[in-house]
Parts: structure tokens; C-alpha cells; sequence
């Protein structure tokens, strides 16, 4: 039997520090397809999504701003260093998924700001997923046209 593991990950810790130093904080997020892998590190407010800035991946301001969401609601942006491996969706989805791996991350890091983030709906995974196509319709549940004749 398999065994199961929680989705926030884990905490890299540095070669040959001491127990306490943690170089990131690893987090998981989804949103439909898209997958974000986000990785937390303590610094100065940089953002990069798949090696570019998140104004150059994201192309609008509110998919930049949806993704760094937890940040802002605990007026936290500054403090934390934010690299993110997107893959899969589109990019609204994959804004989504990182705002979802960052609220997870912050919480690995801080469980204080736990309720906060659960009262405001970041912590929450949407788990709606397009629907399949059936056989004999159109698309998932677009029938054909009826004819009388």
C-alpha cells in the first residue's frame, strides 16, 4: 500500500548549517490544470516565474497581482523572495495555482497567519475542472439540434 504524503512539501535546509536555517519554504499549488511549484525565501520582494519577472510572464497586473494576493493581505510583500516552476493551463490558472502555493508556503513558514489566510480564501484549493466530453454530444453536454423531420 502506498503511502501518502501531505502537499505542501518541505523545507530545504543548507548544506552543513545548523538546524535552523532553512534556505526556502517548497509549496504546491493548483488551480484546473496548471501546477505551481513555489519555493519562499526571505528577502527583498523579487518575484520570477519560470526564470522571468512576474510583470514579464504575467502580462497584466491583476494575474501579478492575484499571485503575490497573500502577500498583500498580510502586508507582507517586501519580506519574502518568491521563484515559482509553472507548467500546464493557462496563464490565469497558473496565476491562481501560485497564489494558492504561496499561501501554502507562508504557512509552513508562519502558522500564526493561518486563519487569516483561510478567512480570506487563499488557502482554499478550487477544485472545479472542466467536464468531460460524452459520447453522442456535441461537447460535454451540448446535444445535437433535434429535428422534427
Amino acid at each position: 500500500m502506498a503511502t501518502v504524503t501531505k502537499e505542501p512539501t518541505q523545507t530545504k535546509r543548507a548544506a552543513g548549517a545548523g538546524a535552523g536555517a532553512a534556505r526556502y519554504i517548497e509549496a504546491i499549488g493548483r488551480r484546473k490544470t496548471a501546477i505551481a511549484r513555489v519555493r519562499l525565501t526571505s528577502g527583498t520582494g523579487k518575484i520570477t516565474v519560470n526564470g522571468k519577472t512576474s510583470k514579464e510572464y504575467f502580462t497584466l497586473d491583476r494575474l501579478v497581482a492575484a499571485a503575490i494576493a497573500p502577500l498583500t493581505e498580510l502586508q507582507i510583500v517586501d519580506g519574502f523572495d518568491i521563484s515559482a516552476h509553472v507548467s500546464g493551463g493557462g496563464i490565469h490558472a497558473q496565476a491562481e495555482a501560485v497564489r494558492l502555493g504561496v499561501a501554502r508556503a507562508v504557512v509552513l513558514k508562519t502558522p500564526e497567519w493561518k486563519l487569516r489566510l483561510r478567512a480570506a480564501g487563499y488557502l482554499t484549493r478550487d477544485s472545479r475542472m472542466v467536464e468531460r466530453k460524452k459520447p453522442g454530444l456535441l461537447k460535454a453536454r451540448r446535444r445535437p439540434q433535434w429535428a422534427k423531420r
